[in-house]
């Protein structure tokens, strides 16, 4: 990146102290999809940006979508934000599918402390999605100036539902419309009519490269042929740049193939799996183009050496099959994440099936699976489950005026929960006490401040609980279960990341500690036991 030549009005503007603040969430993408965390992906502006900053390998999120964005703009667990699960109301403190009063966003704390506050892209923290709703938590009135984007969790790219401005409900109108470049133009929209007499915090959440796999066929066919070579050898080979890359142990084995995936050479339909990739991929690829287009136009405005950016995925990669089970929700489900027909009036073909080929606008379908497995690599299983292919989290954080060290990895173990304390800190705000009327939680992480100079963090544990898949990290130790009924697995992170070798028979005073640990915070947080309600 290179800085670009400023206007008169730019070389006058007085130099801020504190840092612009810009938060880019990636949906559904795995840990080793992008090019500098190991991946075969196209995303040159991620990469540059991992060099002229810090790429973290140890950051966790909290499995899904929802509670991921409560626990990132809260810094809370989700259940202490009213995020134990989705965005249904469950009548239970932990569970009400809509953010408590009881918590505060990056975006209110900051505003109190004179930012302007944007986003665009995905919200995905109400249960009400209408405007003739009750409006108290969508962005505007939970501490954003200005909202461009989807209300629900996940839609069309060409034609998304509950788009919205502000509190208003509006619908794409060009042809062209591809949402994910919608988000980025609001986003330069934001930088080019901020006033820079005061720092902004901007939270841009796309989508990419959540299903459905929607992208214009141009920027598929960069990508024909290159998955003809399957899901085994493309794990191989993004498990070998990792360990060039730093990114891995080589010690760290990688998993063994998903055993509900055929090897690639006895697969059916090899040209329509390969083709599900290449859309997801093409989709991957037009975020980095966005943030590419973001940073150039901070470079062009003479902020981005004060720019704190960070950028991660709300989980691990997506195995979710789209089938005939899932066509009611889609349509007729209260998050409204599908339409019937395309604006020209095609119906929409719904389902992961050979015969319909992902990505046109009139397809709904996901890459499932065996390209869900790949983009965990090494790890294993993924989005909901709290091994570490749900939980791990490609963090870049990028910030010239701070960061000596640029190209550098850390490895310190950090949460979505840190980035509250994080923006606060470099901020010099007030977290409160108390706001509109109500108590406020103190948030539950740690400023990564310390770790731009590679000093480790004064860390007890981090914890995770979604859908009775559980887990504490503690030091080098990990306890993990899979499933209500599923028992404590044990494993030393520093030897075994992948999670190969269960030791929890052979240090049952380990397992006993941690999971004492791990009820503790269930019960301080507000975490029942799964399921709670009979579904």
């Amino acid at each position: 990146m290179t800085f670009s030549l400023l206007s008169a009005s730019e070389q006058c503007r007085p130099k801020l102290k504190r840092p612009h603040i810009l938060l880019i969430l990636a949906d559904d993408m795995g840990y080793s999809d992008i090019g500098c965390f190991g991946g075969e992906i196209h995303t040159p502006n991620l990469d540059q940006l991992a060099k002229n900053g810090l790429r973290f390998t140890h950051f966790h999120n909290q499995a899904r979508c929802c509670p991921s964005r409560a626990s990132l703009l809260t810094g809370l667990y989700p259940h202490q934000a009213g995020f134990g699960h989705m965005t249904e109301d469950r009548n239970l403190v932990g569970y009400r599918g809509d953010l408590n009063r009881n918590c505060v966003t990056i975006a209110e704390v900051l505003k109190q402390a004179g930012y302007s506050t944007y986003m665009c892209g995905k919200w995905h923290l109400t249960k009400y999605l209408n405007p003739d709703q009750p409006q108290l938590n969508w962005p505007k009135q939970r501490g954003f100036d200005r909202f461009y984007g989807t209300i629900t969790g996940a839609c069309s790219y060409f034609e998304p539902t509950t788009l919205t401005i502000d509190n208003k409900r509006i619908e794409p109108e060009a042809e062209s419309y591809y949402y994910t470049g919608a988000i980025t133009d609001w986003a330069l929209k934001y930088i080019r009519e901020h006033d820079y007499h005061r720092p902004f915090f901007l939270y841009v959440a796309y989508t990419a490269p959540h299903w459905p796999l929607h992208a214009f066929e141009e920027d598929i066919e960069k990508y024909k042929g290159r998955y003809d070579i399957g899901w085994d050898k493309l794990r191989q080979e993004r498990y070998k740049r990792m360990i060039e890359l730093g990114i891995i142990d080589p010690k760290w084995k990688l998993t063994t193939r998903d055993s509900r995936v055929p090897p690639w050479e006895e697969a059916p339909h090899k040209e329509w799996q390969a083709r599900r990739m290449e859309v997801y991929a093409a989709q991957a690829e037009q975020m980095d183009k966005g943030v590419g287009q973001i940073i150039k136009e901070l470079e062009k405005k003479g902020e981005l050496e004060n720019t704190l950016i960070f950028f991660l995925s709300d989980n691990g990669g997506c195995a979710e099959e789209i089938t005939e089970s899932w066509f009611n929700w889609l349509l007729h489900g209260q998050d409204q994440v599908a339409r019937e027909f395309t604006r020209d009036g095609r119906r929409v073909r719904f389902g992961n099936f050979p015969h319909i080929f992902p990505g046109p606008a009139n397809t709904y379908a996901s890459y499932g699976i065996p390209w869900a497995n790949a983009s965990n690599t090494p790890f294993r299983l993924y989005k909901h489950w709290v091994h570490q292919g749900g939980i791990a989290t490609p963090l870049i954080v990028h910030w010239p005026a701070r960061i000596k060290t640029p190209g550098e990895l850390r490895h310190q173990p950090g949460h979505l929960i840190d980035i509250m304390a994080t923006c606060v800190d470099v901020a010099q705000a007030s977290y409160p006490q108390s706001y509109n009327g109500e108590s406020i939680q103190p948030y539950e992480g740690l400023s990564l401040v310390p770790t731009f100079d590679n000093k480790p963090l004064d860390r007890e544990a981090i914890y995770f609980e979604h859908e009775g898949n559980r887990a504490v990290i503690s030091g080098e130790w990990k306890l993990v279960a899979r499933g209500k009924d599923g028992p404590w697995e044990l494993y030393n992170l520093d030897e075994d990341r992948t999670e190969t070798q269960d030791l929890a028979p052979k240090y049952p005073q380990k397992v006993k500690q941690l999971a004492q640990m791990w009820y503790e915070w269930a019960r301080r947080t507000h975490v029942l036991p799964w399921p709670w309600n009979g579904t």
